[in-house]
């Protein structure tokens, strides 16, 4: 039988991938081969000619790789210059990773971090003669054709070292064709020996370590790795973990312990008989450590997963702006996803997460109820032209249109259901649903916004923009909706700026204004009669009286004020502003409360403290606002008198479940908006130290809650703000914000709020202050004249006398207060002369005089 190698060839191209069928198809070949071997001086004539040609061909590509023929290869100084693309980290204030920015997550590690153990295992599994060899090792090589590919063992290890899987991780693979294995091989091999003589052995190691892939498409090196599948830093790995770890590098999907476990402990252990055999681990040590179980805490990472993932995509867009304005010392820009910049910012990292939570536990409680408020109607909760003008604006009915359906056909088509994902706080997975079923399902979503800042610095310490980044990116923090009824303390902040009395009395009537079309704005609650004061009225949130207030104050007046405050948008110049009507966003009316917190001065907002390179230099340091240079938009007298009405809303008005809902005992101010049909429901406040806001909605305002009493403000956003606080005042480390209070009311203010908040009918005693809170300022000389002088008892106001003018009403207040304080004095040193007689005898009020 003669010897047909074109036929051995056919038969090896039909062979399965598998090694243990190749070791025994090689041994029946060469039993084949050699019963079927033609003469001895054939055989080494064809065997010198193939060796020879080999040996030639070799060189001839060796040559032709060495020489730049395939590209031309880095020189030495090229690869003293190697440097790892590196993720930028956020960081919050707290120095707590909120998340990267990354087109390869890496982040490199020093050589002192790694754990000793992980070091001995990866060189015990993947490199055994590492440091005796000089990127290159033949015997590795000679091992892996004889024992690996002849023998079939699988565990004998790789032929390439660390040194070339490195030049391999770094330059990557070129495709050559039928020549690409060879050539990257040849490569690689040059490569490694230029490697080993610009860099030491504990260098290479090092850029190995962080330059190597763990798959999942967005893990590299040891460090990143780490926190991936054990959430811990480097130093704290175990020595079975440094084993997982090192076993993935075999295979990332088949060793990834996460995804296959048993393989994996199966690989772990292969590396832990490896360090046995390379006296880095004893027998006993092995023992006692195979048996250990698979523990791992899986974290997973990405713009969508993570702290503060709207604030952060809200930071990049900034960021890369500024980036490229600063420039390295070799005089290029940096590159926010490669250059492994740390950011750090204002963040609170446990306000976040606080806030973050509150969102996620009641929103589903909240949608929930949306549904049940739409419940049996038969018209839902979506208009038919808003639906209609949805499923026509989507892609896939676009597509079906493109390609030739008829409307008709194209809805008909989109009837069908498909296999989809769809955001729900169920976490359904794939399932079947038509496209115009999830169109409906988008329209009624639920979402949500929220930010926490510091009034006093501006710095903003939590910011949620939505409910889940990966299915909505939109920001929510940014967008503008109508504000309500929150409106409503710039409208009080006016009218007392303009010297009105906390204790006025304003008829609860709907009226109807000829002036403006027969507008006739009426009360939520559809209930009117009886008269309100300002703090009945406030926290009651009545509308009729805030209509009056805003016309008698001045509605331009007013449209300044909330400018001044920090409404940055468009504010109409109707009477409907006094309600809420313009539109505004979070950040907005964080500024405006903000001024409330802030006695009276308007914070300038701010999240972005400062960036640093990788060696930790300082780049760029944000300028931040001195809180001395902010704006004093209201007297502290007026802001003071706001923030005691704004208390009462929460101690008594339509924000009290902070207090018998989420037993809130601290300082608390605040006021809860609706907007017309329950479109948007919200919540402001503010605590000493903390300003907040809270806003839900569906993604258009046409969709809304059916009924007022499911979809106030006070059922969508404030139980938000209420999980935030009851979170944050159970902290410890918040142990300073939950016991602050508002300064105490001056007595002359606080006489001035102490009235009833609402009356059945007016007597007429109660506007005898008015004449004289129609000259414009009276209010604050009125204040400055009975604090100067220093009471120490609590100041008393008398009616003022007929035809009596205001220097004599003040004059005579003065002087009245004047003989109360030195009848107290009085009293107290008769006090104490008459206990120091007692206790220890004498007589005090002698010695006094005497001295």
């Amino acid at each position: 039988m003669r010897f047909d190698p074109k036929e051995i060839i056919d038969q090896f191209k039909k062979l399965p991938r598998d090694w243990t069928f190749y070791r025994d198809w090689l041994k029946d070949q060469a039993v084949y081969l050699w019963e079927n071997r033609p003469p001895r001086a054939k055989v080494l004539r064809f065997g010198a000619i193939f060796c020879g040609s080999l040996a030639v061909i070799s060189l001839f590509l060796f040559f032709s790789v060495y020489f730049g023929a395939f590209g031309a290869l880095p020189s030495k100084a090229d690869l003293l210059k190697i440097n790892n693309a590196n993720a930028s980290e956020i960081y919050a204030i707290d120095d707590i990773e909120l998340g990267k920015y990354y087109n390869e997550n890496r982040t490199n590690a020093s050589l002192s971090e790694i754990p000793y153990y992980l070091i001995n295992g990866l060189v015990a599994t993947e490199d055994a003669r590492f440091y005796r060899h000089s990127g290159i090792d033949p015997r590795a090589l000679m091992r892996v054709f004889f024992r690996t590919v002849l023998m079939g063992d699988l565990d004998s290890g790789g032929g390439s070292t660390l040194s070339q899987q490195l030049v391999k991780n770094v330059y990557g693979r070129k495709n050559y064709g039928a020549l690409s294995v060879p050539v990257n091989k040849i490569k690689e091999l040059i490569l490694a020996s230029r490697l080993e003589k610009v860099y030491s052995k504990a260098e290479i190691m090092e850029l190995y370590l962080n330059t190597v892939p763990f798959g999942e498409r967005d893990v590299y090196g040891v460090k990143v790795a780490a926190r991936r599948f054990f959430n811990k830093s480097l130093f704290e790995l175990s020595i079975q973990e440094s084993a997982v770890l090192v076993g993935m590098l075999a295979g990332n999907t088949l060793y990834n312990p996460v995804l296959n476990p048993e393989s994996s402990v199966e690989r772990r252990n292969t590396v832990l008989r490896r360090m046995v055999q390379a006296d880095f681990l004893t027998l006993v040590q092995y023992d006692s450590i195979a048996l250990l179980p698979l523990e791992t805490d899986y974290v997973q990472e990405g713009k969508n997963q993570g702290l503060a993932t709207y604030f952060r995509a809200h930071l990049q867009a900034e960021l890369e702006g500024a980036l490229q304005k600063i420039r390295k010392p070799d005089g290029s820009p940096y590159d926010l996803k490669t250059d492994g910049l740390k950011i750090y910012t204002t963040i609170d990292a446990r306000l976040q997460s606080y806030a973050e939570s509150a969102i996620n536990e009641l929103m589903p409680s909240i949608q929930k109820r949306f549904a049940e408020d739409w419940a049996g109607r038969k018209s839902g909760p979506i208009p038919d032209q808003v639906l209609a003008k949805a499923i026509n604006s989507s892609k896939r009915y676009r597509r079906l249109i493109a390609q030739g359906y008829t409307e008709e056909m194209a809805l008909e088509e989109m009837a069908k259901p498909v296999k989809m994902y769809m955001f729900s706080w169920e976490d359904e997975g794939l399932i079947d649903l038509s496209p115009i079923d999830s169109i409906r399902r988008q329209l009624t979503r639920l979402h949500a916004g929220m930010v926490v800042a510091d009034p006093h610095t501006g710095a903003i310490k939590a910011w949620v923009g939505g409910i889940n980044h990966g299915y909505y990116q939109y920001d929510h923090v940014k967008s503008s909706r109508q504000v309500g009824s929150t409106f409503k303390p710039v409208v009080y902040a006016k009218a007392l700026e303009e010297a009105r009395y906390p204790c006025d009395y304003f008829e609860n009537e709907r009226i109807t204004y000829p002036e403006y079309e027969d507008w006739s704005p009426r009360n939520s609650d559809g209930e009117y009669g009886g008269y309100y004061s300002m703090p009945g009225a406030i926290s009651n949130s009545v509308n009729t009286v805030s209509v009056q207030l805003a016309l008698e104050t001045g509605l331009e007046e007013v449209r300044t004020l909330a400018k001044n405050l920090g409404m940055e948008g468009k504010i109409p110049e109707g009477p409907a502003i006094s309600l809420g009507t313009m539109d505004a966003s979070l950040l907005d009316m964080i500024r405006v409360y903000g001024t409330f917190a802030n006695e009276g001065k308007r914070p300038e907002l701010h999240y972005l403290d400062r960036i640093e390179d990788r060696n930790g230099n300082v780049i760029y340091e944000y300028p931040k606002p001195s809180p001395a240079t902010f704006e004093q938009v209201l007297s502290p007298e007026t802001n003071a008198l706001v923030v005691n009405l704004l208390e009462t809303v929460v101690d008594s008005g339509t924000a009290r479940k902070l207090r018998y809902q989420y037993g809130l005992r601290n300082d608390v101010a605040g006021k809860t908006g609706t907007t017309q049909d329950q479109s948007d429901g919200w919540f402001m406040g503010f605590t000493p130290d903390l300003v907040f806001g809270a806003w839900v909605g569906a993604e258009l305002p046409s969709v809304h809650f059916r009924t007022l009493y499911r979809g106030q403000g006070s059922s969508t956003a404030l139980p938000f703000v209420g999980s935030f606080l009851q979170k944050t005042m159970k902290d410890p480390h918040f142990r300073k914000i939950r016991g602050s209070k508002f300064p105490p009311l001056v007595d002359s203010l606080a006489y001035m709020l102490d009235c009833p908040h609402f009356l059945e009918d007016l007597p007429l005693e109660v506007d005898f202050l008015d004449d004289y809170f129609d000259n414009p300022g009276f209010f604050d000389r009125l204040y400055r004249e009975l604090n100067q002088g220093g009471y120490d008892a609590p100041i008393e106001l008398k009616r003022p006398r007929r035809n009596e003018t205001e220097a004599e009403y003040l004059d005579r207040m003065r002087r009245y207060n004047d003989r109360i304080n030195k009848r107290e004095n009085r009293k107290r040193e008769e006090l104490k002369d008459f206990w120091s007689d007692k206790l220890f005898g004498g007589d005090r009020k002698e010695r006094r005089r005497n001295n």
